[in-house]
């Protein structure tokens, strides 16, 4: 009978829950939101249009884990495509939540996150592109929008009606409304 004990995967173990720990500066029991990413060059595409997460983990060549605190808004795309060309476009506009927020459970999103806005679709994906672009070209980082705007976005893409512009006005008052007790 052979016996071998291999002390490699521990490391990589430890290493792996260290990395999905929370932030330095934060207390351990903070709830996490993890995301999984990944890229594989011509056929697979999943990664985040917008966010900021608390550390991303290089999980192998192909996959990361990016970690967010609750509250965080994040914004992930998925992309696949065939010898034909693409056959899936997905854009997903997300809130991580604390475990007594309701959440929905979303593949990929571990333990879930607050869906504020799902586009399918090359049309949807562009329209919602198209408007995170003007808010960026607003001076505005796409993270701090309002999640009532993005909520408002997924029912005009759902309802096919047009759809609404972010203005600096309606973002100020956002922040004046957030400001208040």
């Amino acid at each position: 009978m052979i016996a071998s004990t291999s002390p490699a995967p521990a490391p990589v173990a430890f290493a792996a829950t260290a990395a999905l720990a929370a932030p330095s500066g934060q207390p351990a029991s903070v709830p996490l939101t993890r995301v999984a990413l990944a890229y594989i060059e011509p056929r697979f595409k999943l990664y985040l249009r917008f966010g900021e997460p608390a550390r991303t983990l290089q999980l192998d060549r192909w996959r990361r884990c990016a970690v967010f605190l609750p509250g965080a808004m994040f914004c992930r795309i998925r992309w696949q495509a065939n010898d034909y060309g693409t056959i899936r476009w997905q854009l997903i506009v997300m809130q991580a939540c604390t475990p007594l927020d309701a959440a929905q459970r979303i593949p990929g999103v571990q333990p879930g996150a607050r869906l504020l806005l799902h586009a399918e679709g090359e049309n949807q994906v562009r329209a919602v592109l198209d408007r995170i672009d003007a808010i960026e070209a607003l001076g505005i980082a796409p993270v701090g929008a309002s999640p009532a705007y993005w909520r408002t976005l997924a029912n005009r893409l759902a309802a096919r009606l047009p759809l609404p512009e972010y203005t600096a006005e309606r973002h100020a008052a956002w922040l004046t409304g957030r400001a208040l007790p």
